[in-house]
């Protein structure tokens, strides 16, 4: 493992994090809480030190498994988690989304909330969690100094979607200096990341990026191939059907990135990544200890050569060579493609 830091912030994390929506739900396969528990020690074992968390996630759960199997290693590790979402008041539909809330008021009635249930007293990382850019205004951009000056936070970030697009808030995100920006971010859909890591290196910002879904939905780990059949409640399954057919050629275009067995294809997609200096850490997905075992020693993996990096960019140019649509237009942008519109941008997966 290697580790990178938040901005110019000090706080460090671990190049592969623990995205810990994968405890607490069951979106992405049941297990028992000692399981969920067991696979937080795993990781750690892993020397995975960047754990990820958010309130909603199983309405608290997360948070307090993550809490509870951190316990007796928390100085040694970094904790992230999310607010913004009121479940308190109201019911979860499935996957959909629950209203916002992003009030100063909220925000701290929140945090507060989290801490409980972590059982800490203050955490490395707080984000924002889907924030719109018309919802962080002065007040809320106050109130999140306020709890850094009270060693109640150590950073700030701003966690973006749930839907693919996102420009505006990103942006606002860097030109507002916030020390994270988390978004989907993966060899296959590399708009709008690109684009954030062009505007913090022409802004000469300290915001680092924190990149999830890395994988693209089980494509690049190939946990979803032609022949999986996903469940109902699987959260991959929102996915349209085009879009696991148009990325399965896809990944028959870039198997020289397994040179020759030195790396899986789940790690270089890792690896892809991290040749981005901006990005810090990595989210997977970790469904079993295997994959923690795999995804975890991505960073010791030969990284990407130049040759191959720029072999990636032009087959990413050229859509992969693929030229039918993947069936993912009504998931493009939070604002319905109005951020994307003028800048001469396709959206992610195009």
């Amino acid at each position: 493992m290697k580790y990178d830091t938040l901005g110019n912030t000090g706080v460090e994390v671990s190049e592969v994090g623990f995205g810990a929506w994968v405890v607490g739900t069951d979106w992405w396969g049941d297990r028992t809480r000692e399981d969920a528990v067991e696979m937080v020690h795993h990781a750690v074992d892993e020397d995975v030190t960047f754990f990820d968390t958010g309130d909603v996630y199983g309405h608290g759960d997360s948070e307090e498994i993550i809490g509870e199997a951190l316990a007796e290693v928390r100085d040694e590790v970094t904790v992230s988690t999310k607010v913004g979402y009121d479940f308190y008041n109201n019911p979860q539909a499935g996957h959909g989304e629950l209203p916002k809330k992003m009030t100063p008021e909220w925000i701290r009635t929140a945090l507060d909330r989290s801490l409980d249930r972590l059982d800490m007293d203050h955490v490395e990382l707080l984000m924002l969690h889907n924030a719109n850019v018309g919802e962080v205004d002065e007040d809320v951009l106050e109130t999140l100094d306020e709890l850094r000056e009270e060693g109640k936070v150590e950073a700030i970030g701003w966690a973006l979607g749930p839907s693919i697009g996102w420009l505006a808030d990103g942006d606002a995100a860097v030109a507002n200096e916030f020390d994270a920006l988390q978004t989907v971010f993966n060899l296959f859909e590399q708009t709008p990341g690109r684009h954030f890591i062009d505007t913090i290196r022409e802004r000469n910002a300290d915001t680092s990026v924190l990149a999830r879904v890395p994988h693209s939905s089980g494509l690049l780990n190939e946990q979803v191939t032609p022949d999986t059949e996903l469940g109902e409640g699987d959260h991959r399954s929102h996915r349209p059907t085009e879009w696991y057919e148009t990325g399965w050629e896809k990944v028959e275009s870039i198997r020289f990135l397994e040179r020759n067995g030195e790396r899986t294809m789940g790690q270089a997609a890792i690896q892809w990544l991290l040749a981005h200096d901006e990005v810090a850490s990595v989210t997977p997905t970790f469904r079993t200890n295997a994959d923690i075992d795999e995804w975890a020693a991505a960073p010791d993996t030969p990284p990407l050569s130049d040759e191959e990096f720029e072999r990636v960019q032009d087959l990413y140019a050229d859509n992969f060579g693929i030229d039918r649509d993947d069936g993912m237009d009504a998931l493009r942008s939070s604002v319905g493609g109005e951020d994307l519109d003028g800048t001469g941008m396709k959206s992610a997966g195009d």
